[in-house]
This record gives structure tokens, sequence and C-alpha cells, in this order.
């Protein structure tokens, strides 16, 4: 009898040690993971930025539309100032200003139109998945608005926003590390999840990671 207490008693051990392993284990595995996503969907994030900025830059706000960015990016192009030549000292002596150095052909300049996609990421860069959250566990596409906010001063201001809540982007992870993680972000007044943009105040088009 004291032999199987004995056996009983280490195997209760080796149960108890292995419960608190897998209790320290557990929160770390998961850091480890969503800063994996983390990572990944902040570069996304840029890259949506980036689009966004560029789609502004020629159509004078931003867009809403997945559909049109993507084609933007696809199809449209970016003007491009192309500098021949700058006064010289010569010139300036003799009271010219650029506009007059450019009417007598002495500089030139003229604008070009270059790809979006070329300019901004590449040729190669898979721009339907720009709308897509990365990661490999679901398929969801990142929430895209885009609005024009009037401030405080009553300037007219286009914003966007670009976000992916926490339960999409840490999907099929440690469901109650992903809820207390959820709750700690609305408990400090925080978009639980990654976003870029405002459509509620003109922040520069900043993101929350930053």
């Amino acid at each position: 009898m004291k032999t199987v207490i004995q056996i009983v008693l280490i195997v209760l051990a080796i149960v108890l040690a292995f419960l608190i392993f897998k209790s320290v284990e557990r929160p770390i595995e998961f850091e480890k993971a969503k800063d994996a996503r983390y990572e990944a969907t902040v570069e996304r994030l840029k890259e949506i930025r980036k689009a966004q900025l560029a789609y502004k830059n020629v159509n004078g706000q931003f867009t809403g539309s997945w559909d049109t960015l993507i084609n933007f990016v696809k199809n449209d192009s970016l003007p491009l100032v192309r500098k021949i030549g700058m006064l010289t000292d010569s010139m300036i002596e003799a009271g010219w200003d650029e506009e007059m150095a450019i009417k007598k052909g002495k500089i030139i300049r003229d604008t070009v139109r270059i790809s979006v996609l070329d300019t901004l990421f590449g040729s190669n860069f898979p721009v339907e998945q720009l709308k897509m959250v990365p990661v490999t566990d679901t398929v969801a596409e990142f929430h895209l608005g885009a609005t024009i906010i009037t401030t405080g001063s009553g300037i007219k201001v286009p914003v966007f926003e670009a976000k992916a809540h926490n339960n999409t982007i840490l999907k099929n992870l440690d469901r109650q590390l992903v809820i207390n993680l959820n709750d700690s972000k609305r408990t400090n007044s925080k978009y639980p999840g990654l976003k870029v943009g405002s459509l509620e105040e003109a922040n520069n088009n900043a993101g929350n990671w930053e």
C-alpha cells in the first residue's frame, strides 16, 4: 500500500509540474505567435497607407473602395517633374530666373507619368493581396473607409482608415488570451486590433502601433 501511495504521489507531482509548465508556456507561445502576426499585419497596413497617399496625391482625396484603390495601383500613374539643367551663376548675374531659362531652352522642366505599381511596390507585388489580412489561418479583408472631416478651426481634411480586429488577426490562437488582450485595449480606450489612419480625427495617417 505504501508503494502504491508513493507511485500516486509521484504521478501527481509529474502532472502538477506539467500543468505549471503549460501555464507558463501558454502566454509565451501566444506572445510569439501574436508578434509574428502583428508584424506581418503592420507591414500590410504600411503598404495600404502608401497606396492611399499616392491616390490622394493624384485625386485630391482618399478612397474607401478596395476596387478603386487596387485598380489605381495596378493601372494608374503618378506625375513626375523631369529636371534637366539648373540656373548658373552667369544666368543669375544676367537677371534670369528659372522661368526665363526654360523659355530660352537653357534648362528643361517637363512632367512625365510613371507607373504607380512600379514606383511604390515593384512590378511583382501581388496587388490583389493589398486588401487581405496576412494571416494564414483565415481569409479576411481589412475594413477600409474614407471621408472628409472638419477640424475645430473649420478646415476640411480628407482622411482614411484601414483596420483589422484582433479576433481576425489572432484567429485560432488561445481564445481566452485574445479576450484578455481585447479587454485590456478597451479598458485603455484603444482599438482592439491594428489600424492606420482614422475616420474620427486628422491624425496624419498614423498607425496605432506607432
